[in-house]
């Protein structure tokens, strides 16, 4: 039985030492993604929006790379927002820029009213490319 492996970005961000977890756990072909915010390296919120969801999608992106991975091999993906009617169109102006054309990954929203001081949160489960 494979043994879940911890997955860490180069430059892991201070929330993973804060708060003691991991960026990302390796299960077999799956890699499963903890929830990125748009932290700055000292772990704290970037303050504009737009640029908070930016910076979640780049912390994602490295803690993807960091296991040989990219956003085409994301399988799921759940985010949440603290704002979502307001939020929305800002997201998806983000979004339309990481997946520009099909196939998309299942998404699912959720709308919360905490996120530690964060606006935007996005959790993903990927495959892992070369272990079919």
């Amino acid at each position: 039985m494979t043994r879940p492996h911890p997955i860490f970005p180069a430059k892991r961000h201070a929330l993973y030492e804060e708060h003691g977890y991991s960026a990302a756990i390796r299960s077999g072909d799956l890699l499963f993604v903890s929830g990125q915010v748009g932290s700055r390296d000292d772990g704290t919120p970037e303050p504009d929006f737009e640029a908070q969801v930016r910076r979640a999608f780049a912390n994602l992106k490295a803690t993807l790379e960091a296991a040989g991975c990219t956003f085409a091999d994301l399988v799921d993906v759940t985010s949440f927002h603290t704002d979502p009617e307001k939020q929305f169109g800002t997201i998806m102006k983000v979004k339309a820029g990481i997946f520009p054309a099909p196939p998309y990954p299942n998404w699912t929203a959720i709308g919360v009213n905490w996120l530690a001081g964060f606006d935007f949160e996005i959790k993903v489960i990927a495959r892992i490319p070369g272990t079919d």
